[in-house]
């Protein structure tokens, strides 16, 4: 038997204003104002950057001025690189590569929202029909659905993190997701045209990330399909799978043009992803998961318990897109949680099943941990805001300061109008919740994601200079910059990272060399400063003048010298 029981007055639909409002509350906030930051997000600006200052062989194999980044795909890198040229000129270069944070996120959620209105839809996943008549419409029903899996999928602690770097993880958790909309299209309506868009959503998937996501994600939907919904599989494997195959095979054909072994490297790419599984990083794993995933982990294991016993289309596909794409973490060589950011959107689908289910109780203990954990962090947020403005309190102004010497605080009145208003926000979403206690689905998680969208905002409004300081190589680079002179070829590196040499490339206007370069005049070295661990300078053949030495403020671990070479 089904279990759920619903009348109409609980899938009441969430405001479009509203949603729409919070999407964009969500992702607007930290991309104005403030430098690519450190590591993803600089790195993958340097791609984007280099791609869109480039010639042709740097738009099919991605680099950072020079530096060869194996382990990209570059669909994401062509979004940016395209949104430079055509914006650059009017926002400058690092705005306008954040544009794609919008493009990416936009079709991560309205694909997450289209799969699950097409699977809640289905007359499997409908509530049971009530005596006397008033159960929901199956197309109310969906909605409904729907605005609760965008609403988990926007409140995952794991899309906060990478979902506002311009790096290619951005745009593999989207595709993950459309690749779950075309799914869901092809076994609610065998079609070709079903076929055809699974097809070229998982092929664009094996362009942004390494083989092994797609690969775990397709297997899961043939496995589906080849154990329950037969009259799909053929569609599968006659145009989908050809389709895969094409489109990264296009572009590994053009790279042929520019490197000579680029079937090989693209099977590297995955395979550096490859381990054997590992105790410590299963563990680490595991318990990165838990605040990672949450709170879709929870609701998604509710909601295959609740469906134990109607474990249909709605149920086994996400469940089965997450079990595959879960055993790429038990084999990953270390424990990064991008690993994880793969699984948000099949268990927001699955999570959202679990919504009509839940008992009064738990939806309550939900509300409560959302309400008195989030409200707590935005009152720290204001707290610390006040203590780097006023120096009250004193200790908590002192460790700001503390982990950033020399940060100089900014008031920007917008930035306080903008951190207030989201602030009186979040007190009415909690009079409307907790006062009127609604009977509709997605009251169980609509605090949840009220509570991190405030969070965010004032992190990006009170916080944004603090962080900026902290996180961005503008002032060192700047620095380089001064003390190499106004004319010469080009500086080599040693032991200088992607973000860095990125930030100095577009914040310093340093020329790094690249290939076809001959030795350059200049030499970069980066090194820890704090433990002692020098890089091992490669130069043996010329005598080497430190002319500058440099490090962030905020960072006491990495030290950049830059020598000139002198010839013998």
């Amino acid at each position: 038997m089904k279990p759920v029981r619903l009348s109409a007055a609980a899938t009441i639909a969430l405001p479009r204003w509203g949603l729409i409002a919070l999407c964009l509350l969500y992702i607007l906030p930290g991309i104005v104002r403030r430098d690519p930051w450190k590591v993803d997000d600089a790195s993958g600006f340097g791609i984007m950057w280099t791609m869109a200052h480039g010639a042709l062989g740097d738009w099919l194999s991605p680099n950072i001025v020079g530096l060869a980044m194996p382990n990209e795909a570059p669909l994401a890198y062509w979004i940016g690189a395209i949104l430079i040229r055509v914006f650059g000129w009017l926002t400058g270069d690092a705005l306008a590569a954040r544009v794609s944070i919008l493009v990416f996120f936009a079709i991560g959620t309205l694909a997450v929202w289209r799969t699950a209105y097409v699977l809640g839809r289905r007359s499997e996943s409908q509530p049971l029909k009530l005596a006397f008549g008033g159960q929901p419409a199956a197309m109310d029903y969906g909605r409904t659905l729907a605005d609760g899996a965008l609403l988990i999928y926007v409140a995952s602690l794991g899309l906060l993190l990478r979902s506002h770097e311009t790096a290619a993880t951005a745009l593999q958790v989207s595709l993950v997701a459309v690749a779950m909309y075309a799914a869901a299209c092809l076994f609610d309506r065998p079609t070709t045209r079903a076929a055809t868009g699974l097809g070229v959503a998982t092929g664009l998937l094996l362009l942004t990330a390494s083989w092994i996501t797609p690969l775990l994600l397709f297997v899961s939907f043939i496995l589906v399909a080849a154990l329950r919904y037969r009259e799909v599989l053929p569609k599968l494997l006659m145009i989908s799978l050809p389709i895969v195959l094409a489109l990264p095979a296009a572009w590994l054909l053009s790279r042929q043009l520019t490197t000579a072994t680029p079937i090989a490297d693209w099977l590297a790419m995955g395979q550096r992803e490859l381990g054997m599984p590992s105790a410590s990083n299963s563990r680490e794993l595991l318990k990165t998961s838990i605040w990672y995933l949450w709170p879709a982990w929870p609701i998604a294991a509710w909601a295959v318990y609740a469906w134990r016993s109607q474990l249909t289309l709605h149920i086994l596909l996400p469940a089965a897109a997450v079990t595959g794409l879960a055993l790429m973490t038990l084999f990953a060589p270390t424990a990064r949680d991008h690993a994880l950011l793969p699984l948000l959107p099949p268990l927001a689908i699955l999570a959202t099943f679990g919504l009509p289910t839940l008992k009064r109780g738990t939806i309550n203990a939900i509300d409560w941990f959302s309400v008195m954990t989030l409200s707590a962090i935005a009152g720290f947020i204001w707290l610390g805001w006040l203590a780097k403005q006023t120096g009250w309190p004193p200790q908590l102004a002192k460790n700001a300061f503390r982990a950033a010497p020399g940060f100089q605080p900014e008031f920007s009145s917008v930035a306080l109008v903008v951190a207030l208003a989201t602030s009186i926000g979040w007190l009415l979403l909690l009079y409307w919740r907790l006062g009127r206690r609604p009977p509709v689905l997605w009251r169980a998680v609509v605090l949840s994601t009220g509570g991190i969208v405030l969070c965010w905002v004032l992190l990006m409004t009170l916080w944004l200079p603090w962080l900026n300081y902290r996180q961005s190589y503008a002032a060192v680079a700047e620095q380089l910059g001064n003390a190499l002179p106004p004319s010469y070829r080009c500086v080599d590196t040693d032991a200088v990272g992607p973000a860095q040499r990125a930030s100095f490339a577009y914040l310093g206007h340093v020329k790094f060399s690249r290939h076809g370069d001959k030795r350059c005049e200049f030499l970069l070295v980066q090194d820890d400063s704090l433990l002692g661990k020098g890089a091992q300078i490669k130069s043996v053949d010329t005598k080497l003048t430190l002319l500058w030495q440099g490090r962030r403020a905020a960072d006491r671990h990495e030290l950049f010298r830059l020598f000139r070479r002198d010839s013998r």
